[in-house]
């Protein structure tokens, strides 16, 4: 596909509303930083402290759902034509899905929490540093690491999957509401989704990779005296 081929292909109604919101966080956080992080630490602390259970519960779901999906028929569906095969080898995807789904977050986090959460439990539920502490520090890390995080991305890979390969349909977010939104997904209720979709994409893959080089800063401070910023 050429340049001007990959440029027609932009839907405007969706590259241009997502780019807008996306340069005025960024022009929020480069003129008025102290006012973005009061705002979004409020934000955070409302909806964590409002909607924390939902959380919880809609993990727990979603980890019961994907298991039902392997050992159903519907495990068997295949995600594309019926005469397709693969195009990677189970290896090959398990070192894609590994180096993508976990990547920095693992290498620096995957000791760094349940450390984190030793020295500070999570709203004070233990003493720090004590036995109850280090339980439940690896409850927390397991619960970030384990199983059900994997199961989200499932869920999520498997719907894209399906209607983009089994079904034909353009391998957008929107796609997987076919089934609910019918016709409107094309509308502005299917652009609202796929606006939706970029900005996390987009804020979820900064905020990993910003925290994955904060910590390489550090180490490179603490090793060589480089200095933090």
């Amino acid at each position: 596909m050429s340049t001007t081929d990959r440029l027609r292909s932009v839907d405007p109604a969706v590259f241009w509303p997502a780019l807008a919101i996306t340069a005025g966080f960024i022009s929020w956080g480069a003129l008025a930083p102290d006012s973005l992080a009061s705002v979004t630490q409020a934000t955070l602390s409302a909806i964590i402290n409002g909607f924390g259970w939902g959380f919880v519960v809609s993990t727990a779901l979603f980890l019961v759902f994907s298991g039902f999906l392997a050992i159903s028929r519907f495990g068997k569906i295949r995600l594309g034509a019926d005469d397709e095969l693969p195009e990677f080898r189970t290896v090959s995807w398990v070192c894609m899905m590994f180096s993508v789904g976990m990547g920095i977050g693992l290498m620096f986090w995957g000791v760094a929490e349940p450390v984190f959460h030793f020295g500070a439990p999570p709203h004070g539920l233990a003493v720090a540093q004590s036995k109850e502490a280090a339980l439940l520090a690896m409850k927390y890390s397991y619960f970030h690491w384990a199983l059900h995080p994997w199961a989200i991305y499932a869920i999520v890979g498997l719907a894209i999957a399906y209607f983009t390969y089994r079904k034909g349909l353009p391998i957008l977010i929107s796609s997987a509401f076919t089934p609910l939104l019918g016709k409107a997904v094309n509308g502005p209720i299917g652009k609202t989704i796929d606006i939706l979709a970029v900005i996390a994409t987009l804020f979820g893959t900064a905020t990993s990779l910003g925290l994955g080089a904060q910590q390489i800063n550090s180490g490179l401070n603490f090793l060589w005296g480089t200095g933090e910023g």
